[in-house]
Protein backbone atom coordinates (compact mmCIF):
# COMPACT_ATOMS: atom_id res chain seq x y z
CA UNK A 1 0.00 0.00 0.00
CA UNK A 2 2.73 2.43 0.94
CA UNK A 3 4.63 2.14 -3.10
CA UNK A 4 0.89 2.39 -4.17
CA UNK A 5 0.52 5.81 -2.35
CA UNK A 6 4.06 7.47 -2.92
CA UNK A 7 3.73 5.98 -6.44
CA UNK A 8 0.04 7.66 -7.09
CA UNK A 9 1.13 11.32 -7.85
CA UNK A 10 4.25 10.27 -10.23
CA UNK A 11 2.06 8.18 -12.43
CA UNK A 12 -0.87 11.51 -12.29
CA UNK A 13 2.05 13.32 -13.50
CA UNK A 14 3.29 10.86 -15.85
CA UNK A 15 -0.06 10.17 -17.48
CA UNK A 16 -0.29 14.95 -17.58
CA UNK A 17 2.90 14.81 -19.56
CA UNK A 18 1.60 11.72 -21.63
CA UNK A 19 -1.53 12.33 -22.77
CA UNK A 20 -2.56 16.22 -24.70
CA UNK A 21 -6.03 15.42 -22.45
CA UNK A 22 -7.80 13.23 -20.03
CA UNK A 23 -11.36 13.48 -19.76
CA UNK A 24 -13.70 12.36 -17.31
CA UNK A 25 -17.38 12.64 -18.17
CA UNK A 26 -19.13 12.40 -14.80
CA UNK A 27 -16.09 11.96 -12.79
CA UNK A 28 -18.52 12.22 -9.91
CA UNK A 29 -19.81 8.81 -10.21
CA UNK A 30 -16.18 7.62 -9.86
CA UNK A 31 -15.16 9.12 -6.74
CA UNK A 32 -18.59 7.52 -4.65
CA UNK A 33 -18.02 6.28 -1.38
CA UNK A 34 -17.10 2.70 -0.71
CA UNK A 35 -17.90 -0.69 -1.30
CA UNK A 36 -17.44 0.17 -5.05
CA UNK A 37 -16.58 -2.15 -8.06
CA UNK A 38 -15.34 -0.36 -11.39
CA UNK A 39 -15.93 -2.51 -14.27
CA UNK A 40 -13.88 -1.22 -17.55
CA UNK A 41 -12.90 -2.06 -21.19
CA UNK A 42 -9.91 -3.27 -21.38
CA UNK A 43 -7.80 -1.65 -24.55
CA UNK A 44 -4.87 -0.95 -23.34
CA UNK A 45 -3.72 -2.94 -20.89
CA UNK A 46 -1.52 -1.63 -17.85
CA UNK A 47 -2.62 2.06 -19.10
CA UNK A 48 -6.19 1.13 -18.40
CA UNK A 49 -6.56 0.72 -14.79
CA UNK A 50 -4.02 3.80 -14.69
CA UNK A 51 -5.93 6.20 -16.13
CA UNK A 52 -8.67 4.89 -13.90
CA UNK A 53 -7.00 5.06 -10.37
CA UNK A 54 -5.52 8.75 -10.47
CA UNK A 55 -9.03 9.84 -10.57
CA UNK A 56 -10.03 8.05 -7.34
CA UNK A 57 -8.80 9.57 -4.20
CA UNK A 58 -9.10 6.06 -2.19
CA UNK A 59 -6.94 3.12 -3.70
CA UNK A 60 -7.75 0.58 -5.60
CA UNK A 61 -7.41 -3.25 -5.98
CA UNK A 62 -6.80 -4.39 -9.27
CA UNK A 63 -7.55 -7.94 -10.39
CA UNK A 64 -5.02 -8.83 -13.22
CA UNK A 65 -3.93 -12.16 -15.30
CA UNK A 66 -1.76 -14.02 -13.24
CA UNK A 67 1.19 -14.25 -15.90
CA UNK A 68 1.92 -10.88 -15.03
CA UNK A 69 2.86 -12.43 -11.66
CA UNK A 70 5.61 -14.53 -12.92
CA UNK A 71 8.02 -12.47 -13.21
CA UNK A 72 9.69 -11.73 -10.25
CA UNK A 73 10.41 -8.32 -10.74
CA UNK A 74 6.98 -7.22 -12.59
CA UNK A 75 5.60 -9.55 -9.82
CA UNK A 76 6.77 -7.65 -7.36
CA UNK A 77 5.85 -4.12 -8.79
CA UNK A 78 1.97 -5.93 -9.21
CA UNK A 79 1.22 -6.73 -5.51
CA UNK A 80 3.24 -3.53 -4.55
CA UNK A 81 0.71 -1.83 -6.60
CA UNK A 82 -2.66 -3.76 -4.81
CA UNK A 83 -3.05 -6.29 -7.78
CA UNK A 84 -5.13 -9.15 -6.76
CA UNK A 85 -3.69 -12.49 -9.58
CA UNK A 86 -6.80 -13.82 -11.41
CA UNK A 87 -5.90 -17.65 -12.85
CA UNK A 88 -7.57 -17.96 -16.59
CA UNK A 89 -8.08 -21.31 -18.16
CA UNK A 90 -5.85 -20.82 -20.82
CA UNK A 91 -2.72 -19.70 -18.75
CA UNK A 92 -2.58 -23.45 -17.03
CA UNK A 93 0.77 -24.21 -17.00
CA UNK A 94 0.50 -28.27 -18.78
CA UNK A 95 -2.92 -27.52 -20.75
CA UNK A 96 -6.29 -27.38 -19.42
CA UNK A 97 -6.45 -30.68 -18.20
CA UNK A 98 -8.95 -32.09 -14.46
CA UNK A 99 -5.90 -31.24 -12.59
CA UNK A 100 -5.54 -27.41 -13.67
CA UNK A 101 -8.92 -26.50 -13.53
CA UNK A 102 -9.68 -27.63 -9.98
CA UNK A 103 -5.50 -25.97 -9.13
CA UNK A 104 -7.27 -22.07 -11.03
CA UNK A 105 -10.47 -23.03 -9.31
CA UNK A 106 -8.76 -22.43 -5.96
CA UNK A 107 -6.50 -20.38 -6.48
CA UNK A 108 -9.33 -18.08 -8.20
CA UNK A 109 -11.35 -18.85 -5.02
CA UNK A 110 -8.58 -17.68 -3.01
CA UNK A 111 -8.71 -14.11 -5.22
CA UNK A 112 -12.55 -13.70 -4.85
CA UNK A 113 -11.74 -14.20 -1.30
CA UNK A 114 -9.38 -11.17 -0.87
CA UNK A 115 -11.85 -9.36 -3.14
CA UNK A 116 -14.62 -9.75 -1.03
CA UNK A 117 -12.55 -8.66 2.10
CA UNK A 118 -11.12 -5.33 0.42
CA UNK A 119 -14.87 -4.49 -0.30
CA UNK A 120 -16.70 -5.43 2.77
CA UNK A 121 -13.84 -3.20 4.23
CA UNK A 122 -15.66 -0.23 2.12
CA UNK A 123 -12.81 -0.53 -0.14
CA UNK A 124 -12.58 -0.11 -4.36
CA UNK A 125 -12.04 -3.45 -6.69
CA UNK A 126 -11.36 -2.91 -10.29
CA UNK A 127 -11.94 -5.84 -12.72
CA UNK A 128 -11.78 -5.79 -16.33
CA UNK A 129 -14.69 -8.43 -17.39
CA UNK A 130 -12.93 -9.39 -20.83
CA UNK A 131 -10.20 -11.04 -19.41
CA UNK A 132 -7.70 -10.11 -22.25
CA UNK A 133 -6.59 -6.93 -22.84
CA UNK A 134 -6.51 -6.33 -27.40
CA UNK A 135 -6.40 -2.88 -28.90
CA UNK A 136 -9.02 -2.86 -31.30
CA UNK A 137 -12.19 -0.57 -30.66
CA UNK A 138 -14.14 -3.81 -29.87
CA UNK A 139 -16.02 -5.24 -26.40
CA UNK A 140 -14.93 -8.74 -26.39
CA UNK A 141 -17.83 -11.20 -24.60
CA UNK A 142 -17.59 -10.35 -20.65
CA UNK A 143 -16.53 -13.14 -18.22
CA UNK A 144 -18.56 -13.87 -15.78
CA UNK A 145 -16.43 -13.15 -12.48
CA UNK A 146 -16.77 -9.61 -11.80
CA UNK A 147 -21.30 -10.05 -11.51
CA UNK A 148 -19.91 -12.98 -9.19
CA UNK A 149 -17.52 -11.43 -7.04
CA UNK A 150 -19.84 -8.88 -6.68
CA UNK A 151 -22.84 -10.89 -5.77
CA UNK A 152 -21.12 -12.90 -3.70
CA UNK A 153 -19.99 -9.73 -1.88
CA UNK A 154 -23.52 -8.63 -0.72
CA UNK A 155 -24.74 -12.62 -0.20
CA UNK A 156 -22.31 -12.65 2.34
CA UNK A 157 -24.49 -9.52 4.20
CA UNK A 158 -27.97 -10.37 3.13
CA UNK A 159 -27.77 -8.10 0.56
CA UNK A 160 -27.12 -4.91 2.93
CA UNK A 161 -23.96 -3.95 2.64
CA UNK A 162 -24.24 -1.32 -0.24
CA UNK A 163 -22.37 -2.20 -2.98
CA UNK A 164 -22.63 -0.42 -6.02
CA UNK A 165 -20.72 -1.63 -9.41
CA UNK A 166 -19.76 1.03 -12.06
CA UNK A 167 -18.69 0.64 -15.58
CA UNK A 168 -16.46 2.95 -17.15
CA UNK A 169 -16.11 3.10 -20.75
CA UNK A 170 -12.16 3.93 -21.50
CA UNK A 171 -11.81 5.63 -25.33
CA UNK A 172 -7.89 6.13 -26.60
CA UNK A 173 -8.33 8.46 -29.63
CA UNK A 174 -4.89 6.89 -30.93
CA UNK A 175 -3.45 4.67 -28.09
CA UNK A 176 0.16 4.03 -28.97
CA UNK A 177 0.87 8.41 -30.07
CA UNK A 178 2.22 10.14 -27.10
CA UNK A 179 0.43 13.60 -26.62
CA UNK A 180 -2.99 11.95 -27.72
CA UNK A 181 -6.50 12.22 -26.11
CA UNK A 182 -8.20 9.69 -23.89
CA UNK A 183 -12.07 9.84 -22.43
CA UNK A 184 -13.14 8.03 -19.47
CA UNK A 185 -17.05 8.03 -20.16
CA UNK A 186 -18.67 6.61 -16.96
CA UNK A 187 -22.04 5.24 -16.46
CA UNK A 188 -24.37 5.60 -13.33
CA UNK A 189 -23.77 3.26 -10.64
CA UNK A 190 -25.89 -0.55 -10.33
CA UNK A 191 -26.88 -1.06 -6.85
CA UNK A 192 -25.80 -4.96 -6.57
CA UNK A 193 -28.59 -5.17 -4.02
CA UNK A 194 -31.05 -4.91 -6.95
CA UNK A 195 -30.16 -8.35 -7.84
CA UNK A 196 -30.68 -10.38 -4.41
CA UNK A 197 -34.54 -12.05 -5.59
CA UNK A 198 -32.71 -13.08 -8.32
CA UNK A 199 -29.97 -14.25 -6.53
CA UNK A 200 -31.55 -16.00 -4.18
CA UNK A 201 -33.57 -17.96 -6.68
CA UNK A 202 -30.87 -18.75 -9.04
CA UNK A 203 -26.95 -17.17 -8.73
CA UNK A 204 -25.90 -18.35 -12.07
CA UNK A 205 -28.66 -16.84 -13.51
CA UNK A 206 -28.02 -13.62 -11.33
CA UNK A 207 -24.86 -13.51 -12.74
CA UNK A 208 -25.65 -13.66 -16.11
CA UNK A 209 -28.06 -11.36 -16.18
CA UNK A 210 -25.81 -8.38 -13.84
CA UNK A 211 -23.24 -9.49 -16.47
CA UNK A 212 -25.66 -8.43 -19.74
CA UNK A 213 -26.25 -4.92 -17.88
CA UNK A 214 -22.81 -4.12 -17.69
CA UNK A 215 -22.03 -5.10 -21.41
CA UNK A 216 -24.60 -3.00 -22.07
CA UNK A 217 -23.46 0.20 -20.16
CA UNK A 218 -20.01 -0.04 -21.33
CA UNK A 219 -21.50 -0.52 -25.56
CA UNK A 220 -23.46 2.66 -24.49
CA UNK A 221 -20.07 4.32 -23.84
CA UNK A 222 -17.94 3.01 -25.82
CA UNK A 223 -16.74 3.87 -29.64
CA UNK A 224 -17.15 0.09 -30.97
CA UNK A 225 -16.90 -1.13 -34.44
CA UNK A 226 -17.82 -4.36 -36.08
CA UNK A 227 -15.02 -4.78 -38.20
CA UNK A 228 -11.22 -3.93 -38.94
CA UNK A 229 -11.66 -2.05 -42.42
CA UNK A 230 -14.95 -0.15 -41.27
CA UNK A 231 -12.49 1.33 -38.46
CA UNK A 232 -9.82 1.79 -40.66
CA UNK A 233 -12.41 3.48 -42.76
CA UNK A 234 -13.96 6.00 -40.18
CA UNK A 235 -10.80 6.70 -38.80
CA UNK A 236 -8.82 7.65 -41.99
CA UNK A 237 -12.72 9.89 -42.94
CA UNK A 238 -12.24 11.42 -38.93
CA UNK A 239 -8.74 12.01 -38.99
CA UNK A 240 -8.74 13.63 -42.24
CA UNK A 241 -12.38 15.45 -42.40
CA UNK A 242 -13.26 15.60 -39.03
CA UNK A 243 -13.61 19.46 -38.61
CA UNK A 244 -15.63 19.37 -41.94
CA UNK A 245 -17.89 16.98 -41.01
CA UNK A 246 -18.29 18.57 -37.11
CA UNK A 247 -17.70 22.08 -37.77
CA UNK A 248 -19.47 22.47 -34.25
CA UNK A 249 -16.92 21.09 -32.36
CA UNK A 250 -16.84 22.02 -29.02
CA UNK A 251 -12.96 22.43 -28.26
CA UNK A 252 -13.46 22.17 -24.22
CA UNK A 253 -14.69 18.30 -24.46
CA UNK A 254 -13.68 15.06 -26.19
CA UNK A 255 -16.98 13.79 -26.05
CA UNK A 256 -17.98 15.28 -29.55
CA UNK A 257 -15.31 13.97 -31.04
CA UNK A 258 -16.80 10.31 -28.80
CA UNK A 259 -20.12 11.41 -30.81
CA UNK A 260 -18.34 11.80 -34.02
CA UNK A 261 -16.77 8.39 -33.52
CA UNK A 262 -19.95 6.61 -32.90
CA UNK A 263 -22.04 7.65 -35.60
CA UNK A 264 -19.38 7.33 -38.55
CA UNK A 265 -19.22 4.01 -37.52
CA UNK A 266 -22.66 3.85 -37.26
CA UNK A 267 -23.05 5.42 -40.84
CA UNK A 268 -20.33 2.66 -42.23
CA UNK A 269 -22.39 -0.09 -41.02
CA UNK A 270 -25.76 1.14 -42.09
CA UNK A 271 -24.29 1.98 -45.74
CA UNK A 272 -22.68 -1.86 -45.54
CA UNK A 273 -26.58 -2.45 -45.44
CA UNK A 274 -28.28 -0.14 -47.71
CA UNK A 275 -26.07 0.79 -49.64
CA UNK A 276 -22.83 -1.07 -50.37
CA UNK A 277 -21.83 0.63 -53.79
CA UNK A 278 -21.86 4.10 -52.55
CA UNK A 279 -19.33 2.72 -49.58
CA UNK A 280 -17.49 1.19 -51.97
CA UNK A 281 -17.16 4.10 -54.08
CA UNK A 282 -15.98 6.57 -51.21
CA UNK A 283 -13.72 3.87 -49.80
CA UNK A 284 -11.67 3.70 -52.95
CA UNK A 285 -11.97 7.54 -53.60
CA UNK A 286 -10.76 8.22 -50.00
CA UNK A 287 -7.84 5.17 -50.69
CA UNK A 288 -6.30 6.96 -53.89
CA UNK A 289 -6.86 10.55 -52.24
CA UNK A 290 -4.77 9.75 -49.20
CA UNK A 291 -2.04 7.37 -51.44
CA UNK A 292 -1.61 10.51 -53.56
CA UNK A 293 -1.19 12.86 -50.45
CA UNK A 294 1.65 10.19 -49.11
CA UNK A 295 3.00 10.26 -52.37
CA UNK A 296 3.37 13.78 -52.49
CA UNK A 297 4.46 14.20 -48.51
CA UNK A 298 1.50 16.36 -47.78
CA UNK A 299 -1.40 16.25 -45.88
CA UNK A 300 -5.00 17.30 -46.07
CA UNK A 301 -4.65 20.03 -43.94
CA UNK A 302 -1.67 21.52 -45.91
CA UNK A 303 -3.83 21.12 -49.17
CA UNK A 304 -7.20 22.86 -47.18
CA UNK A 305 -6.75 26.29 -48.96
CA UNK A 306 -9.66 27.45 -45.69
CA UNK A 307 -7.62 26.89 -43.20
CA UNK A 308 -4.85 28.32 -44.03
CA UNK A 309 -2.55 30.22 -40.75
CA UNK A 310 -1.90 33.76 -40.50
CA UNK A 311 1.19 34.40 -42.99
CA UNK A 312 1.77 37.97 -41.24
CA UNK A 313 5.16 39.37 -40.08
CA UNK A 314 4.46 38.48 -36.25
CA UNK A 315 3.71 35.02 -37.12
CA UNK A 316 7.20 34.80 -38.60
CA UNK A 317 8.75 36.80 -36.63
CA UNK A 318 7.81 34.58 -33.34
CA UNK A 319 8.79 31.53 -35.57
CA UNK A 320 12.51 33.38 -35.92
CA UNK A 321 12.52 34.86 -32.64
CA UNK A 322 11.47 31.03 -31.02
CA UNK A 323 14.18 29.36 -33.12
CA UNK A 324 16.43 29.69 -29.77
CA UNK A 325 13.97 28.31 -27.47
CA UNK A 326 13.52 25.59 -30.02
CA UNK A 327 16.51 24.50 -30.22
CA UNK A 328 17.52 24.71 -26.58
CA UNK A 329 14.17 22.62 -25.73
CA UNK A 330 15.43 19.93 -28.48
CA UNK A 331 19.07 19.47 -27.43
CA UNK A 332 17.73 19.23 -23.48
CA UNK A 333 14.86 16.77 -24.48
CA UNK A 334 15.39 14.96 -27.26
CA UNK A 335 17.17 11.66 -26.27
CA UNK A 336 14.99 11.15 -23.38
CA UNK A 337 12.11 12.13 -25.51
CA UNK A 338 13.15 9.21 -28.31
CA UNK A 339 14.09 6.48 -26.15
CA UNK A 340 10.57 5.60 -25.00
CA UNK A 341 9.50 4.95 -28.17
CA UNK A 342 12.74 3.25 -29.45
CA UNK A 343 12.13 0.65 -26.52
CA UNK A 344 8.57 0.11 -27.08
CA UNK A 345 8.73 -0.46 -30.39
CA UNK A 346 11.59 -2.81 -30.05
CA UNK A 347 9.76 -4.37 -27.07
CA UNK A 348 6.61 -5.64 -28.37
CA UNK A 349 4.54 -5.98 -31.92
CA UNK A 350 1.36 -5.87 -29.54
CA UNK A 351 -0.15 -2.16 -30.23
CA UNK A 352 -1.93 -2.83 -26.65
CA UNK A 353 1.49 -2.90 -24.78
CA UNK A 354 3.25 0.15 -26.29
CA UNK A 355 1.39 3.02 -24.39
CA UNK A 356 2.64 1.89 -20.86
CA UNK A 357 5.89 0.86 -21.88
CA UNK A 358 6.35 4.34 -23.19
CA UNK A 359 4.83 5.54 -20.35
CA UNK A 360 7.13 3.74 -17.81
CA UNK A 361 10.22 4.49 -19.67
CA UNK A 362 9.61 8.13 -19.81
CA UNK A 363 9.05 7.85 -16.25
CA UNK A 364 12.80 6.50 -16.00
CA UNK A 365 14.33 8.67 -18.81
CA UNK A 366 13.49 12.26 -18.45
CA UNK A 367 13.94 12.32 -14.45
CA UNK A 368 17.77 10.67 -15.22
CA UNK A 369 18.48 12.76 -18.38
CA UNK A 370 17.31 16.34 -16.28
CA UNK A 371 19.27 14.85 -13.12
CA UNK A 372 22.04 14.35 -15.18
CA UNK A 373 22.15 17.71 -17.17
CA UNK A 374 21.72 19.49 -14.17
CA UNK A 375 24.63 17.77 -12.62
CA UNK A 376 26.76 18.82 -15.56
CA UNK A 377 25.43 22.59 -15.22
CA UNK A 378 25.98 22.53 -11.55
CA UNK A 379 29.42 21.40 -12.10
CA UNK A 380 31.09 23.28 -15.77
CA UNK A 381 28.88 26.47 -15.13
CA UNK A 382 26.28 27.73 -12.12
CA UNK A 383 28.65 26.51 -9.03
CA UNK A 384 25.07 27.72 -7.50
CA UNK A 385 21.93 25.47 -6.76
CA UNK A 386 19.59 28.66 -7.16
CA UNK A 387 20.50 28.84 -10.58
CA UNK A 388 20.60 25.02 -11.39
CA UNK A 389 17.24 24.87 -9.89
CA UNK A 390 16.20 27.82 -12.16
CA UNK A 391 17.70 25.10 -15.35
CA UNK A 392 15.98 21.88 -14.28
CA UNK A 393 12.42 24.09 -14.02
CA UNK A 394 13.27 25.13 -17.77
CA UNK A 395 13.71 21.67 -19.22
CA UNK A 396 10.07 20.29 -19.29
CA UNK A 397 8.66 23.62 -20.20
CA UNK A 398 11.47 24.08 -23.45
CA UNK A 399 10.50 20.98 -23.85
CA UNK A 400 6.65 21.21 -24.28
CA UNK A 401 7.59 24.50 -26.22
CA UNK A 402 10.10 22.62 -28.49
CA UNK A 403 7.38 19.80 -29.00
CA UNK A 404 4.71 22.36 -30.39
CA UNK A 405 7.23 24.69 -32.27
CA UNK A 406 8.01 21.31 -34.43
CA UNK A 407 4.26 20.87 -35.24
CA UNK A 408 3.83 24.29 -36.24
CA UNK A 409 7.20 24.60 -38.41
CA UNK A 410 6.37 21.35 -39.91
CA UNK A 411 2.00 22.33 -40.83
CA UNK A 412 4.05 25.71 -42.48
CA UNK A 413 6.86 23.30 -44.16
CA UNK A 414 3.73 20.91 -45.93
CA UNK A 415 1.94 24.02 -46.83
CA UNK A 416 4.96 25.25 -48.41
CA UNK A 417 5.83 21.74 -50.26
CA UNK A 418 2.05 22.07 -51.30
CA UNK A 419 2.97 25.37 -53.28
CA UNK A 420 5.37 23.79 -55.11
CA UNK A 421 4.21 21.33 -56.79
CA UNK A 422 3.29 21.84 -60.23
CA UNK A 423 0.24 23.59 -60.89
CA UNK A 424 -1.75 20.53 -62.21
CA UNK A 425 -0.68 18.16 -59.37
CA UNK A 426 -2.11 20.97 -56.95
CA UNK A 427 -5.43 20.89 -59.47
CA UNK A 428 -5.35 17.55 -59.62
CA UNK A 429 -5.22 17.01 -55.75
CA UNK A 430 -7.44 19.40 -54.82
CA UNK A 431 -10.29 18.15 -57.64
CA UNK A 432 -9.37 14.70 -55.53
CA UNK A 433 -10.20 16.20 -52.36
CA UNK A 434 -13.55 17.89 -53.07
CA UNK A 435 -14.76 14.62 -55.24
CA UNK A 436 -14.26 12.90 -51.58
CA UNK A 437 -16.10 15.77 -49.58
CA UNK A 438 -18.99 15.77 -52.24
CA UNK A 439 -19.62 12.43 -51.39
CA UNK A 440 -19.22 12.34 -47.58
CA UNK A 441 -21.75 15.44 -47.72
CA UNK A 442 -24.36 13.11 -50.09
CA UNK A 443 -23.46 10.32 -47.76
CA UNK A 444 -24.46 12.66 -45.08
CA UNK A 445 -27.25 13.84 -45.73
CA UNK A 446 -28.45 10.59 -46.93
CA UNK A 447 -27.71 8.80 -43.78
CA UNK A 448 -29.39 11.94 -41.44
CA UNK A 449 -32.94 11.73 -43.95
CA UNK A 450 -33.34 7.84 -43.15
CA UNK A 451 -32.71 8.07 -39.21
CA UNK A 452 -35.05 11.21 -38.94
Amino acid sequence: MLFYTVMKPVVRLGLRVFFRRLEVRHRARLRLPGPLMLCGNHPNTLMDPLVTAVQRHEPIAFLAKSTFFKNPILGAIMRSGNCIPIYRRQDAVGGPDATSARQLAASNEASFGRCYDYLERGGTVMIFPEGTSVSERRLRPLKTGAARIALGTEARHDFKLGLKLVCVGTNYFDPTRFRSDVLLNVAPPIVVADYAARYRENPEAAADELTEEIRRRLTRRLVISRAAEDDALAQQVERTFGDHLNPDDDPSTLYDNFELSRTLLDAVAWFEQHDAGRLAALRGALTTYLAELQHHKVDDEALDQTRRPSTGLPDYLSLILGFPVWLYGLLTNYIPYKIPSQVARRATKETEFIAAIMLGVGMITFPLAYAVEAAAVQHFLTHDWRLTLLFVLSLPLAGFYALGYWQTLSARLRRLRVRQLPLAVRAGLRARRAAVLGMLDEARAEYLSRML
